[in-house]
């Protein structure tokens, strides 16, 4: 199924995961004003000039992508969360530290802003 947004996604999965993930979408707003939803990998997202955040629910943890790159203070701060690629997974069995994710949202929205856009390849 292709999702078009965050609602239909999050009408995907369970009661007490949705509510975590309604959670998320609050600290990103919260913590980067004027981002937008879109989906993005069909999973829900948020963009400015591009997309900076994907999350999504799976069997026993809440992922977030891309991997933060540049604030090296907090890629130390979200170690134990950082998986092979660098990508955050949040354990369902634990509680969400909305405030470190909204940092990072943080911090990917200036990173992504940082980098030019992808042109288009020209045949």
């Amino acid at each position: 199924m292709a999702f078009e947004s965050h609602e239909q996604y999050l009408a995907t999965v369970p009661a007490e995961v949705r509510t975590r993930l309604r959670s998320m979408q609050q600290e990103v707003r919260a913590r980067v004003p004027g981002a937008q939803e879109c989906i993005g990998y069909n999973m829900p997202a948020f963009r400015q000039q591009r997309i900076f955040f994907y999350f999504a629910a799976f069997k026993h943890h809440i992922g977030v992508y891309p991997p933060l790159t540049q604030d090296q203070a907090l890629i130390l701060e979200t170690a134990r969360y950082r998986g092979p690629k660098g990508n955050l997974a949040f354990p369902l069995k634990e509680e969400l530290p909305l405030s470190l994710i909204g940092r990072v949202a943080a911090a990917l929205a200036s990173q992504y802003a940082a980098k030019p856009a992808k042109r288009p390849r020209v045949a």
